[in-house]
């Protein structure tokens, strides 16, 4: 029950900020959520069915090498990717700086990410492939899944523009660090990125 709710509430966050802080400036996330951006940004295509079209491979994986993860990420993956596409109407009711949208969408994003990330569940296939890198290797999947995201950006620039570019640096960093803020608390001996 936990778990759904976190599901739910963290899809709903993440399909929020998308449409009403990161569409309207076309700005970009990282990861699958920033390639199904782009694909709307450039072809139309619904990026939530891109990012579930693009997540397949990875999910293949993760059902071979960890089913548990693999049945608690399959529901993110697919309920925060139809909301991305259910909620697109909300792109046009909110009128905020650039600025503003990229601290407010990056926030927003992140802490749904992170919520879903503290009960295991992920949002799409780089966010699952973090968690599984985690898992095998000891590395922060937070810190992967940034990684992830500036490589989206990088690939996004000539689409979307070097204003575009630049605050959506902002609220990737500022997903990233709502997201590591959420999915892995403070230690004992102060912040940590694990």
């Amino acid at each position: 029950m936990k778990s759904g709710i976190s599901i739910a509430i963290g899809s709903l966050l993440v399909a929020s900020g998308i449409n009403m802080f990161f569409v309207p400036h076309h700005f970009l996330d990282g990861g699958m959520i920033g390639l199904g951006l782009l694909t709307y940004y450039w072809f139309g295509l619904p990026p939530g069915l891109t990012i579930i079209g693009l997540s397949i491979p990875l999910y293949a994986i993760a059902f071979y090498k960890d089913r548990s993860l693999f049945y608690r990420s399959v529901h993110g993956l697919w309920f925060s990717s139809l909301m991305i596409d259910w909620l697109r109407p909300l792109s046009d009711r909110v009128y905020l700086p650039p600025l503003g949208c990229a601290l407010l969408g990056g926030a927003t994003v992140g802490i749904g990410i992170g919520l879903m990330l503290r009960v295991g569940a992920a949002t799409g296939g780089s966010d699952l492939l973090a968690q599984l890198l985690g898992r095998g290797f000891g590395l922060n999947p937070g810190k992967v899944i940034f990684l992830f995201d500036s490589i989206v950006l990088l690939a996004g620039l000539s689409i979307i523009g070097g204003e575009a570019f630049l605050h959506s640096l902002v609220a990737i960093s500022t997903v990233g660090f709502f997201t590591t803020l959420l999915a892995y608390p403070t230690h004992s001996d102060g912040f940590s990125f694990r």
